[in-house]
């Protein structure tokens, strides 16, 4: 008897069940035109749910690791950035800039010190890359031959021989040298005639990484033109400043451990001020461009390194 009526009170509970959920089913918006939804409304409808959707609190899938990560540092780095990070790095990567005030952060008026600075900040978390290293040797007002006596000092050498990565900017400087050598009868011929040392200088400058660390991947950054502006007189700035370049990827192209990144078309026709107030450096979004392309180009090295 006990059986028949626990038989009973099952069937009853499966019935109800299956009554409610026939219930439910027919409940749902019908799909004639008097019911049915517009486009929009049905777009409205999807955007309110897709800002609602949350994954369950304890959720420990990779997604939600990197979308954590994403909201840290989405004030300060664009999507692309923000979707890279966290994706590959190497746990116990030494990272070296050198260079002149590109390099040192001159113009990024936070204080966290440029593209060099973004970087650190964005990717030495001290959770998930407690051994990340990044080591600022940048200098404002380098040349190329004062860059190559700063090298040799006992603090940067020693430096340079363990670095996984070396960060380069320089060369705006050397150009800057020109203009007021030769300021009040600058033409384009005074930049050609120092171009040879420039190049000359640029192979020393990787031939003293690469005797120091043979396995060092060196990031030789280009040049951007912030002197159209000013020099009015010579229509030839944007030239000169596309030869200095050429001769930076023709140098670094002599050498297998070195990469020549692009900066110049960040700042050409930009829709947005990218430069700070004395017009030359960067300001913070120009940094952070310089930073996405810095990380663009050093992420291959990165991975190939784990």
């Amino acid at each position: 008897m006990k059986n028949k009526s626990f038989f009973l009170i099952i069937t009853a509970i499966i019935l109800v069940t299956g009554l409610f959920i026939i219930a439910i089913s027919q409940e749902q918006p019908a799909t004639n035109n008097d019911t049915a939804q517009t486009p929009q409304e049905q777009a409205d409808d999807t955007t309110a749910l897709e800002e609602n959707e949350d994954l369950p609190e304890n959720s420990d899938t990779p997604e939600e690791e990197d979308k954590t990560l994403g909201e840290d540092i989405k004030d300060s780095f664009t999507n692309a950035l923000e979707n890279a990070v966290g994706l590959f790095l190497k746990k116990d990567l030494k990272i070296v800039a050198i260079g002149d005030s590109l390099t040192q952060g001159v113009g990024d008026d936070t204080g966290n010190g440029g593209y060099v600075g973004i970087l650190e900040e964005n990717l030495q978390n001290a959770e998930l890359y407690p051994n990340l290293k990044i080591e600022n040797y940048g200098k404002r007002g380098n040349r190329t031959d004062q860059l190559i006596k700063r090298m040799k000092t006992e603090e940067i050498s020693n430096s340079l021989e363990d670095a996984d990565i070396v960060l380069i900017t320089i060369g705006a400087n050397d150009v800057m040298k020109v203009i007021k050598d030769n300021f009040q009868n600058l033409d384009y011929q005074d930049f050609v005639e120092v171009q040879d040392q420039y190049r000359q200088n640029l192979e020393e400058i990787f031939q003293i990484i690469l005797e120091k660390n043979p396995d060092a991947s060196i990031y030789h950054l280009g040049l951007f033109n912030p002197f159209e502006g000013y020099f009015t007189n010579i229509p030839e700035m944007g030239r000169i400043m596309s030869d200095w370049n050429q001769i930076g990827i023709e140098v670094s192209e002599e050498y297998d451990a070195v990469t020549f990144i692009p900066i110049e078309d960040l700042f050409t026709n930009a829709e947005e001020r990218l430069l700070w107030e004395d017009h030359f450096h960067p300001n913070k979004k120009g940094y952070k461009l310089i930073a996405e392309r810095v990380l663009e180009y050093i992420r291959p090295d990165i991975e190939q390194k784990q």
